[in-house]
């Protein structure tokens, strides 16, 4: 197994683990999930299905379809910590239907949340295969001319 497959089959486990724990805490704990976190789920869950595709297939480019969706769900889940921080940095039309996102199920240590265990996957992942980005840009050989 090549570097870059080995770290695209991590960001593979973590979208894994990050799946599982979002359909733990709404089905088995029974939290409803507020706007934003149907956001992160949109950019999550395809990745499980993308880049376990890539770890078999051995696509060594799959940060080409998957850093997009990772950096998408990174920066949503991370502005989702941001307002369940700081409520008055939420604009007045977002999450105004069913569950407030500014709702805390769970705070453990202090600041961990919900969104923050998505932002720390979705950082995980990104970081992977951006890892696997710039490999690529250094192995391929420069353009002729």
């Amino acid at each position: 197994m090549t570097p870059v497959v080995a770290r695209t089959y991590l960001a593979w486990l973590v979208a894994i683990v990050a799946t599982a724990g979002s359909l733990y805490f709404s089905e088995v704990r029974l939290f409803v999930p507020c706007a934003l976190c149907w956001w992160q789920r949109i950019f999550m869950y395809p990745l499980v299905a993308l880049l376990g595709v890539a770890v078999f297939a051995r696509d060594e480019r799959a940060w080409r379809y998957g850093l997009p969706l990772a950096l998408a769900g990174l920066g949503t889940a991370w502005y989702h910590y941001l307002i369940q921080r700081v409520p008055a940095l939420a604009p007045p039309g977002v999450c105004r239907d069913g569950v407030p996102c500014t709702l805390q199920y769970i705070e453990w240590f202090g600041f961990v949340t919900i969104p923050f265990l998505a932002g720390s996957a979705f950082g995980l992942i990104t970081l992977a295969l951006a890892w696997n980005a710039f490999a690529q840009r250094r192995s391929d050989p420069p353009p002729a001319g």
